[in-house]
C-alpha cells in the first residue's frame, strides 16, 4: 500500500481518492468528507428541518460511506453516490417514531460545521454548534423563508425528496433519477405535482 501524502489529497479528483482507498489508505477519507460535508449537512437538514439533527444524520452518512466505498464500482460519481445515501438515511429518519416525537418538541433551525475528520477506523466526527455558518442560513431565518420551509417539509415522501434535489439543490433531472431510482419521466411529473402543492400552500405568501 502506498500512502497519499496528505498536501497532495486536495489535488486528487475523487475517483484517484477511492482508487487509493480501495487500495488501503483509508486515511484520504478525510478529503472527501472535507468537499462533502458542507454539502451533505445542508442536504440532511433540508430534510429534517433541524440542524443538530442534520449534522448527527451526516455524520451516519459518511460512517456508512466509509464502510461501503470498497466496494464502489464506479457506474455513478461519487457525489450522486454519496446523496444517494444521504437521502435514504433522511427518509429512515423521518419515518422513525422517535424522530416525529423530537420533531414536535424541538424547532432549532442554526448550526455550524466544525473540521471534519476520520480515523482509519471509520469512526467520523463532525463537530457541531448552535450558530449559524452560512449566508444562506441567516437568509432562512427571514419569515417568508421560514414559511417556504414549512410548507416544503409538509410535502409527503417524493414529492418532499424530489423538490429539494432540484428546486434546492438544483441537481439535474439524470442525477435525481439515478439518486431516487425513479425514471427520469417519474421525477418530472412528481415534481410538477410537488409544485402545485406548494403553489396553493403559498398562495398567501408568493
Amino acid at each position: 500500500m502506498i500512502e497519499i501524502n496528505r498536501s497532495r489529497r486536495s489535488y486528487l479528483s475523487d475517483v484517484e481518492l477511492i482508487k487509493a482507498f480501495q487500495a488501503g489508505d483509508k486515511d484520504v477519507f478525510d478529503e472527501l468528507v472535507i468537499r462533502y460535508k458542507d454539502r451533505i449537512v445542508n442536504l440532511c437538514y433540508r430534510f429534517l428541518g433541524d440542524y443538530q439533527d442534520a449534522c448527527d444524520t451526516a455524520q451516519d452518512v459518511f460512517i456508512k460511506a466509509f464502510e461501503a466505498l470498497v466496494k464502489f464500482r464506479f457506474k455513478s460519481s461519487f457525489y450522486t453516490w454519496i446523496y444517494r445515501i444521504s437521502v435514504n438515511t433522511c427518509n429512515n429518519r423521518l419515518k422513525s417514531l422517535e424522530f416525529r416525537f423530537k420533531k414536535m418538541i424541538k424547532r432549532s433551525r442554526s448550526y455550524n460545521i466544525g473540521n471534519p475528520g476520520f480515523s482509519n477506523t471509520g469512526n467520523a466526527y463532525l463537530s457541531c454548534s448552535d450558530e449559524s455558518f452560512s449566508p444562506a442560513v441567516r437568509l432562512e431565518k427571514k419569515e417568508r423563508s421560514i414559511l417556504i420551509a414549512r410548507a416544503v417539509d409538509s410535502l409527503s415522501g417524493l414529492k418532499k425528496t424530489v423538490v429539494i434535489l432540484r428546486d434546492i439543490e438544483g441537481l439535474a433531472y439524470d442525477e435525481i433519477s439515478k439518486i431516487t431510482g425513479l425514471k427520469p419521466g417519474t421525477v418530472k411529473s412528481k415534481l410538477a405535482r410537488a409544485r402545485a402543492d406548494l403553489r396553493k400552500k403559498l398562495k398567501s405568501v408568493l
